[in-house]
């Protein structure tokens, strides 16, 4: 079974996402890490983010996940960069490879031969933003979820001072309206893109988790998970 969890930045996909896998007993697909691990092959390359560079670069390299008893881990060309993956940067330079075709190719292929080695009995569940339009469009549950921005803003700004210990140099408010403003840029590239742009799909169930805790957010996904399983106890 494949569980999408499609969403914008901020808006609780990959913690909900991890939080059924763990529940189900089954893979969690963090598909944002993959493209952030791509983003940072181009930085430290020094590459520009164009459809020329993607096609001289993605071809050789190597990026995988691993789990590890405190997540999952990313290896990039063997090199372990979970660490500098969870950047602002690294979110941004994400935003800017996944628009690219040749990244967009790799990635979707890399994430298909994943989910197909599960085992027939168990499942996956895979979050991003077009899990549910086109990398999966069959999958047997999607969600995609939403949040007002100064929502999402906060959510953010606490992963990254969980990520470093600091918010900052700058002043709280100051911190917050900078992580704003980057989520509203980045929002707006991933509707407007060209490949894949950020939608919801069609038979997605749409969830608000403005007010919602985690708790409920999984809740919900693992209610849809029960009734595609046992759609004679619904």
């Amino acid at each position: 079974m494949i569980v999408a969890i499609d969403g914008p930045a901020g808006s609780g996909k990959s913690t909900t996402a991890r939080q059924v896998a763990d529940r189900l007993g089954w893979l969690y697909l963090d598909t944002g890490a993959m493209y952030r691990a791509v983003g940072l092959a181009f930085r430290e390359r020094s590459l520009p983010f164009t459809e020329a560079a993607a096609a001289s670069l993605v071809p050789g390299l190597d990026v995988r996940l691993q789990p590890g008893p405190d997540g999952t881990r990313v290896a990039l060309d063997g090199d372990d960069v979970t660490a500098r993956i969870r950047t602002p940067e690294a979110a941004a330079d994400a935003s800017r490879v996944s628009a690219l075709a040749p990244v967009r190719e790799a990635m979707v292929a890399l994430q298909r031969r994943v989910a197909l080695d599960q085992p027939v009995d168990g499942g996956v569940v895979v979050e991003g933003r077009d899990i549910g339009t086109v990398v999966f469009p069959e999958a047997d549950v999607k969600f995609f979820l939403v949040a007002d921005l100064d929502a999402r803003a906060r959510r953010r700004l606490a992963d990254f001072a969980g990520a470093d210990g600091d918010s900052g140099p700058e002043p709280a408010s100051a911190a917050l309206e900078t992580v704003r403003a980057e989520l509203d840029a980045r929002d707006a590239r991933d509707r407007d893109r060209t490949h894949a742009p950020l939608r919801a799909a069609p038979d997605a169930v749409t969830l608000d988790t403005t007010a919602l805790t985690i708790d409920q957010q999984v809740e919900a996904v693992l209610a849809a998970v029960r009734r595609v399983r046992e759609p004679s106890a619904s």
